[in-house]
C-alpha cells in the first residue's frame, strides 16, 4: 500500500490551497484518513480526521480554515486550505488506517509529506 501527496507549494498569506493523499495498493477497505503537519523545530500536529462514514474532527488551529474530504471512490483523502496564514508552513502528511483483506487488522499507513510554504 501506499500514500502518495500531493498539491503543496508556496502561497500567499491569506491564500488558499488543496493537497491531495491517494492510497493504492492491497486496499480492501479504509476507516480514518487524517491530516498531520511538522514545522521545524516543532513537534508534530494533528489537524483533521474523516472516518469512513464522512465524520470529521478538526485541531483548533485549523478549525473554520481547514476542510477535510474524501473520495471513498478514488481512496483519496483532501485538505482544502483557506486564509492561510504563516504560520501554516510546514511538511503536510497523510495518514490512513487501511485493511488489505475482510479478515486482517485495520494499519496505519503514512503517506511522503509535501511542502507548504505561506510568504509573501
Amino acid at each position: 500500500v501506499q500514500l502518495q501527496a500531493s498539491g503543496g507549494g508556496l502561497v500567499q498569506p491569506g491564500g488558499s490551497l488543496r493537497l491531495s493523499c491517494a492510497a493504492s495498493g492491497n486496499i480492501f477497505s479504509i476507516n480514518n484518513m487524517l491530516w498531520y503537519r511538522q514545522a521545524p523545530q516543532k513537534q508534530r500536529e494533528f489537524l483533521a480526521l474523516i472516518n469512513s462514514g464522512g465524520s470529521t474532527v478538526y485541531s483548533d488551529s485549523v478549525k473554520g480554515r481547514f476542510t477535510i474530504s474524501r473520495d471513498n471512490a478514488k481512496n483519496t483523502v483532501y485538505l482544502r486550505m483557506t486564509n492561510m496564514k504563516p504560520e501554516d508552513t510546514a511538511v503536510y502528511r497523510c495518514k490512513a488506517d487501511i485493511r488489505n483483506t475482510s479478515m486482517s487488522a485495520f494499519v496505519d499507513y503514512w503517506g511522503q509529506g509535501t511542502q507548504v510554504t505561506v510568504s509573501s
